[in-house]
């Protein structure tokens, strides 16, 4: 790899940049994609390999490159230091999801409930803001309290991350939907909120209902083919 390669791979990695790194087979020659100089056919495979997150070998118009994805790390926003994000946080790690926990009453976001959690103490906004979720990023609001969970969505609907979900009933969702709306959001954008979030499992416990956000956010992420659940702000499910 020449020094200007390895430095834009660097680069990239450091701006939480999917890139990847293409070599033929056998010459050697490197490219890094998405790039101006790539063929479609390679630029396509690359693509692919991002999406799915795999490594490998691609056989290309009578040649070999090994495609290797330099995909930044899943993140997972958790707005509420209640006991389903504590089961949330816990589930997360396993499933290659790094977990920090947002929520400005420091009593509740504290070590000793969250251990070897990441925690901000700063308003959700804010927190957001500094936080800058990404297409690598899920953001999920908890509290059920409009101050904490409105302001987190404001920014989570406002950035590419791949999931957001809001925990609530369907008439506290389009509550929720309509206070969003105030904001300035369409009804094009609101669709994102997963609300009631979680597949229906008719989870009940903590752990029950962090499973099913989990399994949700996974079922995003592989793209599995999922009803858009959720409610209109007139309070109308939508199916």
């Amino acid at each position: 790899m020449t020094p200007e390669l390895l430095a834009a791979l660097a680069e990239a990695r450091a701006a939480r940049r999917p890139v990847v790194l293409a070599t033929r087979v056998p010459t050697g020659e490197q490219l890094l994609l998405p790039g101006p100089e790539a063929p479609p056919d390679l630029a396509a495979a690359a693509a692919r390999a991002l999406e799915r997150d795999e490594s490998g070998s691609v056989s290309l118009a009578g040649e070999e490159w090994f495609l290797h994805a330099y995909n930044p790390p899943m993140r997972l926003i958790v707005v509420g230091a209640v006991h389903i994000g504590q089961a949330l946080v816990e589930l997360a790690g396993p499933l290659g999801l790094a977990a920090t926990v947002v929520d400005p009453r420091r009593s509740f976001a504290a070590p000793e409930r969250f251990p070897g959690v990441t925690l901000m103490h700063d308003w959700p906004d804010e927190a957001l803001d500094a936080f800058r979720p990404d297409a690598r990023s899920a953001v999920v609001a908890l509290t059920h309290d409009p101050k904490l969970d409105d302001p987190a969505l404001d920014r989570a609907l406002k950035s590419p991350a791949f999931y957001i979900g809001a925990l609530g009933s369907r008439k506290s969702h389009a509550a929720r939907l309509r206070r969003l709306a105030e904001l300035g959001h369409d009804a094009a954008t609101l669709v994102r909120i997963r609300g009631p979030v979680g597949l229906p499992l008719e989870a009940v416990t903590p752990a029950e209902i962090a499973l099913s956000i989990l399994a949700e956010i996974v079922a995003v992420r592989r793209n599995a083919p999922l009803a858009q659940r959720g409610v209109e702000p007139s309070g109308k499910a939508v199916a």
